[in-house]
């Protein structure tokens, strides 16, 4: 199959060359044999007739024929055509044999010799019949060994195939007269020198496209050129489909290309086709580059091609390794070869049944399997086969173990169409519930997704295991909550809950469930707190720890127990043993508890255990509540710098509680012009009522009273606290914003209206009874009152906060900076400069530029210099210097901790400081950096402020 020729390519030079040699031998009397080698579409029909036709126009008389596999059942077929003689021509009657009419022929082609020299020209002698086939090897031996006015040249292609190849046609012959040349590729330069031939001023690009798509075959190049005439090659790319082509030559071409390498290498080729596609429709979301599963190679990728094909493994690794030569393949770095360009494996799918791709993946699972490859790289072969045949029962596992695996590696749209994948196996009803559970809480948790509440309404439709229903009924819950529909959710749980009265600890997950998911709706919230509040009253025995942990919680915002009674019952109830079913929402809301009452590294811990008891496949309402008490750690810790992975503002997007802490650090490292950015990201006004909401909008406020807009953030400040009483949350536990909104009040000049505000806050504040609400209390209080008591109020709250938990930092520097101000406006202006310088230094060490540059305002208020020392040796604590030099001499952070008798967090948070404070950022350079010469140790750095 050729193409129309054009100019004589470089690669096929040297064979026209030696053709035009034998031609000229020939003329001269010596003829001999030229034998023209090359797989297929390397041109060497071209190549042929290009001699036939320049020996021709020398006065050479040329015989051509051209073999086909249809010449197999007539015998001499081949010769006949090329001499020119009938099948049924007397010399050949029934009494002749093969070597009288063989000799008959040769007569013949003597005949013609006589009268001129000869070129005869057989275009792909592997094709020949038999007879003829060894005519024409007889022929060369008779011409090699006699000076003959005969050219003999042939074409033979030699492409590396499956099935193993017949003898060559030089086999039996000297190599002593014959003259061979194979042949080769296109090269890159070659094949996109013709593509600008044809396609002047072409893209860089899409020539790319081209000649990668034809493999460095000019064959498949000139056929994709011709189906690509008349394109206008800068509008459009490379198509990677057949149906994109017309009039179809390239599909032709590749089809001739199969057919002539034979049944083995089609089937083999079809079969890597069908991996390839299989392996690029797959890799968007469910693998990486290069973890395909197929990337060993040459070696593996043979040996599963041969036994899908039932072929050689030998002989398919061999034509893996010829068709890269080739470049009909290619290889990444570890990566097994692949084809070209999507459009040739297209092409050579072309045809192929739908039916036959299925079972073909199918078959390549079942051989990874019992290879032993990976789970995930059996299930992408499953996700493109059909359902299994009946009585195979390892397909849903493997499906299933698949999405675990993506699930824990983060890959959820993997994970669900693995599951989907699995839900089109014939399962038992209660293995088809689990599934449809899994699958409803993944879509649930992918966002844009309105799928996963079908799913899990059918699976809570289904009979199953009480725990598989209330799993099911928990995760529906939450995807409705989310969807702002928190009455439907609590709805449904209470209506199952009548399923589960003799079953207390399923009755108490519904029951638990429904209280969180009821802080979505205010009213809601209301209602079933109400209604868990008689009960507890009533019949207090039905209600086990989840449920009562969560009144405490109730409690504690309400204002009506203290931290110390808080955290005394949550002991108690963690204590106590617990459904794993409702371990979740005891974990979680005692972890909130605890970061209240200011137990912070108790808090973690809590958080942790909670986390690590999740199923991270099933959405959860204390999923995110345990998400949140983390930040709300972070924050406590004043770890302004700490990362908390949430996707920047949008829009269209809710604030959540993340997001307000976000912003509450962008305002404390003084990033003022993106915290202000930040904050206007948000569109509020369709914002859906929720405590998260309320915990933005204290945020805002923050960030607007830090810009000088006071109005701005008092509306802010009092629109959260209304929201908030609403709900019956009145301690200031949850945001203090009476104190926030006291703030604002002074500064507009309205000084009752704050203390009123105050008051109210610390009065509250003293039912919780922590250092960190009591403190904020008085020392905002004390900045209302002012004179005499009110530094009497600013010292209790120092004093109240410096000996707390390291959760009070961020307070204790703000409560300094008021005692500061109120003691230079006493005019104590020495023990104001002590209290603000520790102000100061404090500030530094947590990252807090904004009370850090309040600190120092002050300080220069009071007529005070800047001299503390922010950066070197000198800046360092004794604390954060005892913590360097151990690490410097190698000790580890547990080593540390025992020695010094802190917790590991408080050593990890004095090397992050130290390591900002030296200029560095490895661990190794902590000797160096204490080794070099330190300033002058800041005056009152490292003293504590003194009272009188």
């Amino acid at each position: 199959m050729s193409g129309p020729r054009d100019e004589q390519p470089r690669e096929h030079e040297e064979a026209a060359a030696l053709l035009a040699t034998g031609a000229a031998r020939a003329r001269a009397g010596d003829g001999g044999l030229v034998l023209v080698r090359g797989a297929t579409g390397t041109g060497r029909t071209t190549v042929l007739e290009a001699a036939a036709e320049e020996a021709a126009a020398h006065g050479m008389r040329v015989l051509r024929v051209r073999c086909a596999p249809g010449d197999a059942a007539v015998p001499f077929a081949a010769v006949l055509r090329l001499l020119d003689r009938e099948a049924g021509c007397a010399s050949f009657g029934p009494a002749g044999g093969e070597r009288e009419q063989a000799g008959v022929l040769w007569h013949v082609l003597r005949s013609y010799a006589d009268e001129s020299p000869l070129l005869v020209a057989v275009d792909d002698v592997h094709l020949a019949d038999a007879p003829s086939h060894r005519w024409l090897v007889e022929s060369a031996r008779r011409i090699g060994r006699s000076a003959f006015p005969v050219l003999l040249a042939v074409t033979e292609r030699s492409q590396y195939d499956v099935d193993p190849p017949p003898p060559r046609f030089t086999h039996t012959l000297s190599r002593a007269f014959v003259h061979t040349h194979t042949l080769a590729p296109f090269t890159a330069g070659a094949a996109a020198a013709v593509v600008r031939g044809r396609f002047s001023g072409a893209p860089r690009r899409w020539i790319e496209g081209c000649v990668r798509a034809s493999a460095g075959s000019p064959l498949l190049l000139r056929a994709l050129l011709e189906d690509l005439d008349g394109l206008d090659p800068g509008h459009r790319p490379v198509p990677e489909t057949t149906a994109a082509l017309y009039p179809g030559a390239y599909p032709a071409a590749v089809s001739w290309w199969l057919d002539s390498a034979g049944p083995g290498t089609a089937e083999v080729a079809r079969a890597l086709a069908a991996l390839d596609e299989g392996r690029e429709r797959t890799v968007d979301g469910l693998v990486g580059a290069g973890e395909d599963g197929l990337t060993d190679g040459v070696q593996e990728l043979g040996e599963l091609l041969a036994e899908l094909a039932g072929a050689d493994p030998g002989r398919v690794a061999g034509w893996l390794t010829a068709m890269t030569g080739l470049g009909l393949l290619r290889t990444g770095p570890g990566s097994s070869p692949r084809y070209a360009h999507p459009l040739l494996r297209e092409a050579i799918l072309t045809g192929v049944p739908a039916a036959w791709r299925r079972d073909l993946h199918q078959g390549a699972a079942e051989v990874m399997l019992r290879r032993g490859a990976s789970t995930e790289t059996v299930a992408r072969q499953l996700l493109l086969s059909g359902p299994s045949p009946a009585g195979e029962t390892w397909t849903p596992c493997v499906l299933q173990d698949a999405a675990s695996l993506a699930v824990r590696d983060g890959r959820v749209d993997a994970a669900a169409a693995y599951l989907r994948r699995a839900l089109d196996e014939p399962l038992p009803v209660e293995r088809r519930q689990q599934l449809l559970t899994q699958l409803g809480s993944l879509d649930v948790a992918t966002p844009g997704s309105s799928s996963g509440i079908p799913w899990l309404t059918e699976a809570l439709r289904l009979p199953a295991a009480p725990q598989d229903r209330v799993r099911a009924a928990v995760a529906l819950g939450t995807a409705l909550t989310g969807r702002g529909e928190a009455r439907a959710a609590v709805e449904m749980l209470r209506s199952l809950g009548a399923q589960f009265a003799d079953r207390p600890g399923l009755l108490g997950t519904l029951h638990s469930a429904s209280a969180l998911l009821s802080d979505r709706d205010q009213t809601v919230r209301r209602e079933v707190y109400a209604w868990l509040c008689e009960t507890a009253e009533r019949v207090p025995e039905v209600l086990g720890p989840a449920v009562r942990v969560l009144l405490v919680r109730y409690a504690a915002t309400a204002g009506r127990t203290s931290a110390l009674e808080a955290m005394r019952q949550v002991r108690e109830l963690l204590a106590e043993p617990a459904e794993p079913l409702t371990e979740p929402f005891l974990l979680g809301t005692a972890a909130t508890i605890a970061q209240w009452a200011d137990e912070l590294d108790e808090a973690e811990r809590l958080v942790g255990r909670g986390l690590a008891s999740q199923r991270s496949h099933m959405p959860h309402p204390m999923h995110e509540a345990l998400l949140n008490a983390q930040a709300d750690i972070v924050a406590a810790r004043g770890a302004y710098s700490r990362p908390l992975g949430e996707p920047p503002a949008l829009k269209d997007a809710e604030p959540t509680n993340v997001h307000a802490h976000t912003l509450i650090a962008l305002v404390e490292l003084g990033h003022t012009q993106e915290a202000r950015r930040f904050a206007d990201g948000f569109d509020l006004g369709d914002a859906p009522d929720s405590w998260e909401l309320n915990r933005f909008l204290y945020a805002r406020g923050v960030q607007r009273a830090a810009a000088g807009d006071p109005a701005g953030a008092l509306h802010d400040f009092l629109e959260c606290g209304r929201r908030q009483s609403a709900r019956e949350v009145v301690s200031p536990v949850v945001t203090p914003w009476s104190t926030a909104a006291a703030e604002c009040c002074l500064a507009l000049g309205r000084p009752q209206e704050a203390l009123a505000l105050a008051e109210e806050e610390l009065r509250l504040a003293r039912v919780w009874g922590t250092p960190r609400t009591m403190g904020r209390a008085l020392r905002v209080l004390g900045t209302a009152t002012g004179g005499h008591r009110g530094l009497k109020l600013a010292e209790d709250a120092v004093r109240l906060l410096r000996p707390a938990s390291p959760g009070t930092g961020p307070e204790l520097v703000v409560a300094l900076i008021a005692q500061g101000r109120q003691l230079t406006a006493a005019g104590e202006r020495v023990w104001a400069r002590e209290c603000l310088r520790e102000a100061a230094g404090r500030a530094e060490r947590l990252g807090a530029v904004r009370l850090g540059t309040l600190a120092e305002d002050a300080l220069r208020e009071g007529g005070a210099r800047r001299v503390t020392a922010r950066t070197g040796t000198a800046a360092l604590t004794d604390s954060e210097r005892r913590v360097a030099q151990l690490a410097a001499e190698g000790r580890t952070n547990s080593e540390i901790a025992d020695l010094l008798h802190l917790a590991r967090r408080t050593v990890e948070t004095h090397l992050t400081n130290s390591y900002r404070k030296l200029g560095i950022r490895r661990r190794t350079q902590l000797g160096e950096a204490l080794g070099r010469g330190t300033a002058p140790l800041a005056e009152g750095a490292g003293r504590w402020p003194l009272r009188r």
